[in-house]
């Protein structure tokens, strides 16, 4: 006859608080516009084009905010969370920005778990929405420090680096793949010849490369990832899934394990780029667009600029797309401090000379 079994758990909420939370996130969506899609013509090159997907503009000044946004609708449609419940993350900086000012939404309290290296920048905007930077010395540790913290707490460990691929919606649903090719559509090539971003967790590139592959469309899809990380050492050789450090400066992007939201069957191909290119490819794009990016971004346009060289020697036309990760303002002590520069041993002058020449004369980026 069959029965019917009820669940004697404990639930973290009551469907009143949990209908609450998602429509405060929900009207927090409704309210922020489209983040805005930057043409950068290069006259010297013809028939291509580059674009910068403007993520900065977001309430939390970074491509995180759309990450936490839907890890938080994650974990509370997936009963992790509860109106008692302390959030806690380990992160480099932006994803924790984002996640403190969604927990101040719904009033729950939050935890960083970043490196001691964390930019102070990022740091102050963290405390500014309410969350608690814990600092770890050993950048490998974020992730069981963050695990002993919500264990402390009785908190839950909201874990992007897990959670970043399965949390968005990469069918669309207004996902950052979605709008690119939406806001493309009126451009002289609206399927992009490469859509070029980092990673960080992964979720992003898993994220383009599905919506690609589900529409059916001929982009290519390419991850610039720094010279010191595993990402690009584990899509040649499935087997690397660990190094001992990541020395990268860059925050955001790099790694030193494989993370799971890193779907390496998505990606065509990838670029590594040192750290002192990343420095000088954003002070450069900073200079064309008139406001400072962050360091990631500079890592995407130096990978933007190679695969432009090369299309210019195979006489192809198209477009290319990349991420405007962040603001800059959060790298004033750092990427754009010479002093730091000089003091953490980069020589970004060649770099700087290469970028210059190939915005303003059409001198080709070569490898």
């Amino acid at each position: 006859m069959g029965q019917i079994i009820q669940c004697n758990r404990p639930q973290p909420c009551s469907m009143e608080w949990r209908n609450r939370a998602i429509a405060t996130i929900e009207a927090d969506f409704n309210r922020s516009a489209d983040t805005h899609l930057i043409r950068i013509d290069l006259p010297k090159f013809n028939d291509i084009t580059l674009y910068l997907k403007d993520e900065s503009s977001h309430p939390t000044g970074s491509l995180k905010h759309r990450l936490a946004r839907s890890l938080f609708l994650y974990a509370i449609c997936n009963g992790k969370i509860g109106p008692q419940t302390t959030i806690v993350e380990a992160s480099s900086g932006s994803t924790a920005v984002s996640e403190a000012y969604f927990a101040r939404m719904i009033n729950l309290p939050f935890v960083a778990v970043m490196p001691r290296t964390t930019s102070k920048e990022k740091i102050a905007a963290i405390e500014f929405y309410g969350g608690r930077p814990h600092l770890v010395d050993d950048p490998k540790t974020v992730y069981d420090a963050a695990r002993q913290v919500a264990e402390e707490t009785g908190g839950y460990y909201i874990d992007q680096f897990t959670y970043a691929e399965r949390a968005t919606d990469w069918r669309g649903n207004n996902n950052i793949a979605e709008s690119i090719f939406n806001q493309m559509s009126h451009e002289e090539f609206p399927n992009p010849r490469w859509i070029v971003t980092g990673a960080g967790t992964g979720g992003t590139s898993a994220t383009l490369g599905r919506y690609i592959r589900y529409r059916q469309l001929d982009t290519r899809l390419c991850v610039a990832d720094p010279e010191a990380s595993i990402f690009h050492q584990h899509f040649t050789d499935r087997s690397i899934m660990e190094i001992d450090r990541c020395s990268s400066i860059i925050e955001g992007i790099g790694r030193p394990r494989v993370e799971p939201s890193f779907v390496p069957d998505v990606v065509d191909c990838m670029v590594t780029v040192p750290d002192a290119a990343s420095l000088a490819a954003q002070r450069a794009i900073s200079k064309i667009i008139g406001r400072a990016c962050g360091g990631s971004t500079g890592t995407n346009i130096w990978a933007c600029a190679l695969l432009i060289s090369e299309m210019v020697k195979k006489g192809e036309k198209g477009s290319v797309v990349t991420l405007l990760c962040d603001h800059g303002d959060r790298y004033r002590s750092t990427y754009f401090n010479d002093e730091w520069v000089e003091k953490n041993g980069f020589d970004i002058a060649p770099y700087l000379e290469q970028m210059d020449a190939f915005f303003s004369e059409g001198r080709l980026i070569t490898v």
